[in-house]
């Protein structure tokens, strides 16, 4: 199961960002995340998920992206359970 429906919720209640505007194909920058709130996403992501983002995926751009990174950090968490 992909993570993008709860990416998108997620990005609707901490951002106000009306989740219908967010396709996978929407370029996170382009919608308006500075640095400071792409980093506050990714904490949220982090809490949400119980999952540790890698600081090595900078060129992650577009929710598509992000939500695949997110389902193979998910999956491997489950792997090692």
């Amino acid at each position: 199961m992909s993570s993008l429906p709860a990416l998108q919720e997620l990005i609707h209640s901490k951002f106000g960002i009306d989740a219908a505007t967010l396709t996978p194909e929407t370029s996170m920058r382009e919608s308006g995340f500075d640095s400071l709130a792409l980093v506050e996403f990714v904490f949220a992501v982090e809490d949400q998920f119980h999952i540790s983002v890698p600081d090595d995926n900078t060129s992650i751009d577009t929710l598509a992206e992000f939500a695949a990174l997110v389902d193979q950090l998910v999956a491997a968490k489950q792997a090692a359970a």
